[in-house]
């Protein structure tokens, strides 16, 4: 399957859909999103069951710093609407089918419990806090 250009206007849409999806945020200027560019188009022809975005960066300008894209390339991967990898920097091959597999592999509810823990116990830390700023104001 050949890679996808994701705009402001498509890309929650296709990220949220279900599946898995790689975004490639590049630029036509930089050299290293030149040198990756191969690489991620035959990834995207051997794995034909994953979505593969590229982003214009010039061209999406608020989409990527909606993302925080600080450098380019960045690659970053999303299964069933969560983000579960983000890295600048050219990836060799191997490391990409390597991300790939790993993204497969994931049990995603477990990946969603994660979530759910991770966000509770924040809520948890959020609420001493301010029990504690509480107190601090009313012995003052």
């Amino acid at each position: 399957m050949a890679t996808v250009a994701l705009t402001r206007s498509d890309f929650e849409s296709t990220i949220t859909e279900g599946g898995i999806v790689l975004v490639d945020y590049w630029a036509a200027w930089c050299g290293p999103c030149l040198q990756f560019g191969p690489i991620y188009d035959a990834a995207a022809e051997a794995n034909p069951d994953i979505v593969f975005g590229k982003v214009d960066t010039e061209a999406e300008q608020e989409l990527a710093q909606a993302m925080q894209i600080t450098s380019i390339p960045t690659i970053m991967a999303f299964r069933d609407g969560i983000g579960l990898f983000a890295q600048a920097g050219v990836l060799p091959r191997h490391a990409l089918d390597d991300l790939i597999t790993q993204i497969r592999g994931l049990d995603m509810d477990e990946v969603r419990k994660e979530i759910s823990r991770a966000e509770a116990e924040r809520e948890a830390e959020r609420e001493t806090e301010q029990t504690v700023e509480s107190s601090a104001l009313t012995e003052s």
